[in-house]
């Protein structure tokens, strides 16, 4: 995965899509800082250290969409929903909220009734059991609409 993000960056200088290129030398600069944290002597990442670092940078450009929608900045929380879409093209496509649902429910079938005291520990359960698979929030807002029925 980390090489086919080298060569899209190829591509990317090639077709002259600035955004695009922007993006994804961010994210080679963000492989290159991995790599010297964990004194790798291996010359790319692992898929899974790959996935990682992309969801990590798509949860701070939501995070910043956010906050430029609270601030009044739509040109910025554009731009940023412009590299957002770049970033999820290299992750793995999630589950829905049907598919979490059934889990959820599954899990709670073999556990018997859930109070809410226990509910951070079935949240971490069912992460464990969907990780990577998933994204945290659609989980959670599942579990809270499955527990409340």
């Amino acid at each position: 995965m980390h090489e086919t993000i080298k060569n899209q960056i190829k591509e990317a200088m090639r077709s002259k899509d600035t955004l695009r290129l922007e993006v994804l030398r961010g994210l080679q600069a963000l492989f290159s800082n991995e790599l010297l944290a964990k004194k790798s002597n291996e010359p790319v990442l692992k898929d899974e250290d790959v996935i990682a670092i992309i969801k990590r940078s798509v949860k701070q450009r939501k995070d910043s969409i956010e906050q430029f929608e609270k601030g009044g900045r739509s040109d910025l929380a554009d731009k940023e929903r412009a590299e957002l879409k770049i970033l999820e093209e290299f992750l793995p496509a999630s589950m829905g909220r049907d598919e979490i649902r059934k889990v959820v429910e599954s899990k709670l079938e073999s556990e018997g009734h859930l109070d809410k005291t226990k509910m951070g520990q079935f949240m971490g359960t069912i992460m464990k059991e969907l990780k990577g698979k998933a994204d945290g929030s659609d989980v959670k807002a599942v579990i809270d609409e499955v527990v409340k029925k």
